[in-house]
């Protein structure tokens, strides 16, 4: 059982075409084979030691808990601290479990749970002068008085805000600009960061952010939340257990909220993506019920909620724990450290990403991106825009509208008498 922060590494498993690349594994490994818990003969090959992750985590992306199987050398008593003694701060090994010969931690694992941190600026509605915010019509969404000063504080600040926008168009699209114009957009920006921290959000928006995060509870095709993936492939095809939404709560001035998910199993990117699209339903006004239309053959560009809020809480094991308890093993659970992991979270996971965010501004960078595209630009695999599909009817919303409208025909039809 492992925790660990992933800044600064490639993700967690070993690239074996790019071994140059630091990762989660790379270091344990080393450091396996260090403390004396995997033999020099088999230093040279994981397969060699039946090395096993449960859950592959992206790059930056960031662990409480995860598990890897292999077998491991354990006669010393000592051996987890003299693990931890060879690895950085930021990556743990909490303890070990003794499984039987043919335990394999990936496809043994019933269920994952995630957790996302995010700040409720991101609930804002698109700025009325962005691409987006000019077609969602934002002056009519809950918040929209939240931009009403900003061309008032441009003038105080004497930032042009048609340089401002022309710069906004260029970056989305590309293309350079002069280094005024950079200066220009760059205090504009800066401008925008000190007023969104500013921002708290409402009891309303959390209940439309739970109520749309709970249509993706059950078996559906998440097709449209990974890269690579037909509508027909099957193994597009994934369950989810639980989405969980926290209180409020504020850390260096700036407000958050946390996302519990619960799945049987992830595609890449499936949660940023998730993330990415009811964020971006909760800031445009648009239905809850909008979210279904992704699951259909319509191909969507959902984007990428940033990676920077994301974590594995931990990988469960309900399914296997009576089996190993039948032959005398301890149910494999991560309960008895959890004091350790929720002081590590603090100080390696919030913490990072909190002050990185601080420092970077991440997601109001993200979303400020994401609205200045022309919502009827498409990428090369031909799908809607994000703009498009919240702001116009989709294949499935016809469909749908043209059948419930001749129900309802068929309905009001005069009723003619049958002949006796």
């Amino acid at each position: 059982m492992i925790g660990y922060c992933g800044t600064g590494y490639n993700g967690m498993q070993i690239q074996d075409n790019q071994p140059q690349f630091k990762t989660i594994e790379g270091d344990i490994f080393k450091a396996l084979v260090a403390a004396g818990a995997v033999s020099k003969n088999n230093s040279n090959d994981l397969k060699k030691n039946d090395f096993m992750r449960a859950a592959r985590t992206d790059k930056g992306v960031h662990a409480a808990g995860n598990v890897i199987s292999l077998k491991m050398i354990i006669e010393d008593e000592d051996i987890v601290e003299k693990i931890n003694a060879q690895l950085p701060e930021q990556i743990r090994v909490w303890g070990y479990s003794r499984v039987n010969k043919g335990f394999d931690c990936r496809k043994m694992c019933s269920s994952r749970v995630y957790e996302y941190l995010l700040p409720t600026y991101s609930f804002l509605p698109p700025n009325p002068s962005s691409p987006l915010g000019e077609v969602c019509h934002s002056k009519e969404l809950e918040d929209a008085e939240f931009w009403d000063p900003l061309e008032e504080e441009a003038k105080k600040r004497n930032i042009d805000m048609n340089i401002v926008k022309d710069a906004l168009v260029a970056q989305s699209e590309g293309i350079e600009t002069t280094m005024a114009a950079q200066v220009t957009l760059q205090a504009y920006k800066k401008m925008v960061r000190e007023m969104k921290t500013k921002y708290r959000t409402s009891a309303g928006k959390l209940a439309k952010f739970q109520e749309t995060l709970n249509l993706f509870k059950g078996h559906h095709n998440f097709h449209n939340f990974t890269v690579g993936k037909d509508y027909r492939d099957k193994s597009a095809n994934r369950y989810m257990l639980n989405f969980k939404v926290s209180e409020p709560f504020e850390i260096e001035g700036i407000e958050w909220v946390s996302v519990k998910v619960h799945g049987q199993s992830f595609m890449l990117h499936q949660i940023r993506k998730m993330i990415g699209l009811t964020t971006m339903i909760v800031r445009t006004g648009a239905p809850s019920k909008k979210l279904l239309a992704a699951f259909k053959a319509q191909k969507v560009n959902i984007p990428k909620a940033p990676a920077l809020g994301l974590l594995l809480e931990q990988p469960v094991y309900d399914g296997y724990r009576e089996y190993l308890e039948r032959f005398g093993y301890q149910p494999l659970s991560f309960e008895k450290y959890e004091a350790e992991m929720e002081a590590f979270k603090k100080k390696f996971i919030y913490d990072k990403i909190y002050a990185q965010e601080v420092e970077e501004n991440v997601f109001s960078g993200f979303y400020s991106f994401v609205d200045s595209f022309d919502i009827d630009r498409q990428d090369s695999n031909g799908g809607l825009s994000i703009g498009a599909f919240l702001t116009r009817m989709t294949e499935y919303e016809l469909e749908e509208e043209a059948k419930a409208q001749a129900e309802a025909d068929l309905a009001n039809a005069p009723k003619t008498p049958l002949d006796p």
